[in-house]
């Protein structure tokens, strides 16, 4: 009896290791992708600043910021560095603005696509073993988070991509007056995640188009 309590124990020890492991890799993932790509719409539009300071990259490393990793964890949201931009290098600072911030959860989105794409791949075709039921598990739990990443980031708070995008719709005047408190918008954000407002308005969200995503392709 003490051996199978034993053997169950180092079971559960196992399991747990191996799903921090995954979340880890599910995190840097979507965020490595959602960066890198506001690099390349960057430079798509003629800024080459994340390119020169070796942004354009998907070295996880280059992009996650370790108290905003930690965040993901333990509140249920994060960030990584943001990828350097210079609107001055834009033909239209404040729709290149818009576009480049847009770029990161259109990324989110489309990763999240491919992985519940690659999950029926496997539904399909693979046979049952407990390997490929761990890597269609990952799948689609990484969608998800891809998903949760996009839709947060597209909040019009700064300094998230959707005050960008909004930023884009506003008068100059009211568009520098909002980017004047960004530098408060993290703040914001830490309170409205203690106080958990929103937060079922936002899971709602994730599971909509999750669940859009997943009708279409299954």
């Amino acid at each position: 009896m003490l051996h199978y309590i034993q053997a169950l124990l180092q079971q559960m020890d196992l399991s747990s290791a191996l799903d921090a492991a995954l979340r880890v890799v599910s995190v840097m993932l979507c965020l490595t992708i959602h960066e890198t790509c506001h690099g390349l719409a960057a430079l798509s539009l003629g800024d080459s600043t994340a390119k020169s300071m070796h942004r354009l990259s998907l070295n996880p490393l280059r992009h996650i910021d370790w108290l905003g990793l930690l965040m993901m964890f333990t509140m249920g949201f994060g960030w990584a560095k943001p990828v350097p931009v210079d609107p001055r290098y834009f033909k239209n600072p404040k729709k290149g603005m818009a576009l480049t911030a847009l770029a990161g959860p259109v990324s989110n989105f489309m990763l999240a696509f491919s992985l519940i794409l690659l999950s029926k791949g496997i539904y399909l075709y693979a046979d049952y073993t407990l390997v490929w039921d761990v890597i269609f598990n990952f799948l689609l739990s990484t969608a998800v988070l891809s998903i949760g990443l996009g839709l947060f980031n597209l909040l019009p708070i700064p300094p998230l991509d959707g005050s960008k995008v909004l930023g884009a719709l506003l008068p100059d005047r009211a568009y520098f007056m909002l980017m004047r408190y960004e530098r408060y918008g993290m703040l914001l954000l830490l309170l409205l995640s203690f106080a958990n407002v929103g937060g079922g308005l936002i899971s709602r969200a994730i599971a909509a188009v999750y669940t859009a995503m997943i009708n279409l392709l299954y």
